[in-house]
């Protein structure tokens, strides 16, 4: 027992955890956070109270905090900024030493930094806008299975985005007629295709059903048209033996992509499929389902840059970005940010784009962001300029809605493709003469011309709700 005497009153957040002179150290991890205080609360006090409770605080002095060295694990809030244009919130960082997280576990970190914080009463309101992982934390977690440059050197596809399409209806069809459907998209000219979000093992369609037709259709496609191809085959299941159940099948079935849906599955879940991956040469395709209910609302939960950089170090090849231009919410330069913190090796700080920290990614690999949802052949000018070559689009009405069939919809988003990138390649500014660009090849691809004529009208014209402060 220490000889040291303690208060065992209520612990005063702002002198323990508020250090506005503190310098973080490279080994530090960093948060942001947006927080809107409970009235009477001064800013200090909910930043040093943020720190406390999501790292070594609790609400009264207790004797064993004497059995341990305080001042080094502690959590600091350091700084406080505006909100640019609003009044009622005001952003925190913290610090905390890397030594309060399990290495090469995004589950601890999240844990740890977004656990019973967010229900914290002196707090009215708190979102986890970013997180810088310290390069040393970054170099003990796994990573992409393979990241872009492997995955096009499997697909032997190079010097363009590659093509995708959701299978639609998502529910409801029979495994052969989805195999069908997958057929006539990869035969029409795309790379891959995909099982939505919530295909796993309905009555109508079981698993093992559906990974036999759509290997079928995908080894058809591939010797008809001398192209590689792929279906990203959802293994996301009830527990995590079923999932590895159907990536052991889908292997099995010669398939060179899986695809999980890494919120609802759970990150150890997704770190061991990622694991399992990287063993098996298989390819990793991420969905982002229910990211929506956890980084929409402005002032509560987790930014989607934060999610970003969770599964970029949990591990996959592919992540749904949104699209900017499509049916699904998302900023331009919002999404620009944190399509770079998929790809680049190294992302400096950069307001504009939401971005509140370096991120130094070491000699982990990026990944490809999928932008999809809602977009046809007339958002491909837009679509090029924003994501460039390390991209996968990923159409579903726009591709299986073409009034002449799935690999009439396929060849147009093909023919689109390759003048837009055409195009770019020969100095044009393709988002601006997009209409004309598509045009030109229209005259020689009845497919495209009927589907600029299908959805000429179709726009997705919104507010943007979570937008750039």
């Amino acid at each position: 027992m220490t000889n040291k005497t303690y208060d065992a009153g209520v612990k005063d957040y702002r002198q323990l955890y508020w250090e506005p002179d503190y310098v973080p150290k490279e080994t530090d991890l960093l948060a942001c956070f947006k927080i809107v205080a409970q009235e009477g609360v001064p800013q200090e006090e909910a930043a040093a109270a943020v720190a406390a409770e999501s790292s070594t605080g609790t609400w009264t002095t207790v004797w064993t905090d004497l059995l341990t060295d305080m001042e080094y694990y502690k959590g600091r809030a350091y700084r406080i900024e505006p909100v640019p244009g609003d009044d009622t919130a005001f952003y925190a960082f913290v610090a905390y030493p890397i030594d309060l997280f399990e290495e090469g576990s995004v589950v601890n970190v999240i844990t740890s930094i977004a656990g019973n914080v967010f229900g914290f009463k002196a707090i009215r309101s708190l979102r986890l806008e970013d997180i810088r992982f310290p390069v040393a934390y970054v170099l003990g977690c796994g990573g992409p299975p393979n990241g872009m440059q492997v995955e096009r050197d499997i697909m032997n596809k190079y010097g363009r985005p590659m093509l995708g399409c959701t299978i639609k209806p998502k529910l409801g069809l029979s495994a052969k007629n989805y195999g069908r459907a997958v057929y006539e998209c990869l035969r029409g000219g795309l790379d891959f295709t995909k099982d939505d979000e919530n295909v796993n093992s309905q009555p109508f369609m079981r698993w093992r059903q559906r990974f036999d037709f759509v290997s079928e259709a995908v080894h058809q496609a591939e010797a008809e048209t001398g192209e590689r191809k792929g279906h990203y085959l959802n293994v996301t299941a009830p527990t995590v033996e079923d999932m590895f159940e159907r990536a052991e099948y889908a292997k099995a079935k010669g398939m060179r992509i899986i695809m999980h849906d890494y919120l609802t599955g759970g990150f150890s879940a997704n770190t061991s499929l990622a694991n399992w991956c990287r063993k098996n040469g298989m390819l990793l395709h991420i969905h982002r389902a229910l990211h929506a209910v956890l980084d929409r609302n402005p002032y509560h939960g987790i930014h989607f840059r934060v999610l970003t950089k969770m599964l970029r170090l949990s591990g996959g090849d592919h992540l749904h970005s949104g699209t900017v231009v499509g049916k699904l919410e998302g900023d331009r330069e919002a999404t620009l940010g944190w399509i770079s913190l998929m790809r680049d090796s190294f992302t400096k700080e950069d307001r504009s784009r939401g971005i509140f920290f370096d991120q130094d990614w070491g000699h982990m690999p990026g990944l490809f962001p999928v932008a999809s949802g809602g977009i046809h052949v007339w958002h491909m000018p837009a679509l090029t300029a924003i994501f460039g070559d390390d991209a996968v689009f990923q159409f579903g009405g726009g591709t299986l809605g073409h009034p002449w069939g799935n690999a009439a919809g396929a060849t147009a988003n093909r023919v689109a493709l390759e003048a837009c990138v055409e195009a770019r390649n020969a100095g044009r500014a393709v988002e601006r003469e997009g209409k004309e660009i598509l045009t030109k090849a229209a005259e020689h691809s009845p497919e495209l011309k009927i589907a600029m004529e299908t959805w000429k009208e179709i726009k997705f014209d919104f507010d943007i709700v979570d937008k750039l402060s």
